[in-house]
Order: structure tokens, then C-alpha cells, then sequence
């Protein structure tokens, strides 16, 4: 597979969070958000910070609100960590389908003399695995190993070669971007927050909508 340098980031997880790196991000979904446009939106991630950012806070909701773009494009959105995957690095990770790591890969929270930052990562990592199973890396700044992240669903797979294991995965991507990701992604970041009634006009909604779209 080739992926399309249009849709291709690199983001640094050593390096603050700059006002650059929010524009990066903003861009990258501008691109993907045309209509011409094929996925898969590829990121790679990789390096951690050594403390936990300083802000300002205006620029860290900047970079949440970027975080939420990604996190809702109607293209399959996948990261690529080649090594520890810590600051903006996890943050876009955690906003992302699918997540390929390199074997020895570390998650690791941004955290300082106050503790782990209390950023949104927080959120998605309880949202997505739940608050028990990531307390202590909360908590504490306990590093996720790569096959603790695989165990725990924050990590897809493990590959020496993470781009390569992604090109295997054309014919299912494809698949993917047929109907576009968009809807069944809302409902699964909605199925933990949403009441059983609240979430079943949204099912059947996107069920009519499948329905409309296989009938001959």
C-alpha cells in the first residue's frame, strides 16, 4: 500500500506541543476532510517528552479540539509508533482506528514534578480500557508496555516493521473506507457515556442508513 504523503504526519512526542504542531494537525484533517479524498490518514508516532508540558492553555485546547477533528474524520485513521510514544505522540494515538507499534514500545504519560499532565489523554485511556485497568499508569506514571497495550486494546499489533504490516492490511482498509468509519466510531466512543435509550435511535439510524446502502 501506498499511503499518500497528503495524508501522512509525522508527529515527535519529545517535542513540546507548539502552535506548529496544532497547525500540522489542523492541515492534515483539512486534507482528509475534502471530498476527493482516500484514506487511510497515516500517522507516525514516536518519542516522549521528558516532562510534562508547561502549556499555555489556550494552545493545549487548540491541540484538543485538533485531537477531535482527527478523532471524527469519515476516513480510516491509523498511527504507526516506532519506539516509546509519550506527549503529543500518545495523544494523537489515542484519537486513532488502528495502532501499530514496533516490539519494545513503551505508552508513556507526559508527567512532571505535579504529577501525570491531566490532559484529555486521560480520558480516552479510562473511555477506551477502562478506569481500573489504567490506574496506576495514571495514577502513578507507570509506563504501558507494548504487549500490556496489546492485551488491553490500545495497541492493534506489533510489527519490527509497522508500515509494512499496515500495506498488508489494504484489501481490509479498503473494505473500511467503502462506508466510511464515521458513524460506527461515534457510537463506540458514545456506548460508554449514551443511555440504552439515548444510543438506540443512533443505532437504528445507522442501521437504516447501512440497509439503504446494500439494497439492490
Amino acid at each position: 500500500m501506498n499511503h499518500s504523503l497528503e495524508l501522512l504526519l509525522d508527529l515527535d512526542g519529545s517535542q513540546p506541543l507548539s502552535p506548529d504542531t496544532v497547525a500540522a494537525l489542523n492541515a492534515l484533517c483539512d486534507r482528509a476532510e475534502d471530498a476527493a479524498a482516500h484514506g487511510p490518514v497515516v500517522l507516525t508516532v514516536t518519542g516522549a517528552p521528558a516532562t510534562a508540558p508547561a502549556g499555555p492553555l489556550p494552545l493545549v485546547n487548540k491541540w484538543e479540539r485538533a485531537l477531535r477533528r482527527l478523532e471524527r474524520l469519515d476516513l480510516t485513521t491509523v498511527a504507526l509508533a516506532g519506539g516509546d510514544c509519550g506527549g503529543v505522540a500518545l495523544e494523537a494515538l489515542l484519537a486513532t482506528d488502528l495502532r501499530i507499534a514496533r516490539p519494545g514500545t513503551r505508552l508513556l504519560p507526559a508527567a512532571g514534578p505535579a504529577g501525570v499532565w491531566p490532559g484529555m489523554a486521560l480520558y480516552r485511556l479510562a473511555n477506551q480500557i477502562g478506569v481500573a485497568a489504567i490506574r496506576r499508569t495514571v495514577l502513578l506514571g507507570t509506563p504501558v508496555t507494548a504487549e500490556r497495550a496489546v492485551a488491553l486494546g490500545l495497541l492493534d499489533e506489533l510489527a519490527a516493521d509497522p508500515a509494512a504490516a499496515l500495506a498488508g492490511l489494504a484489501d481490509t482498509l479498503a473494505a473500511l473506507e467503502s462506508d466510511g468509519p464515521a458513524i460506527r466510531r461515534q457510537l463506540l466512543l458514545d456506548a460508554t457515556t449514551t443511555s440504552f435509550e439515548e444510543a438506540l435511535g443512533r443505532h437504528l439510524a445507522a442501521c437504516d442508513r447501512t440497509l439503504r446502502e446494500v439494497a439492490p
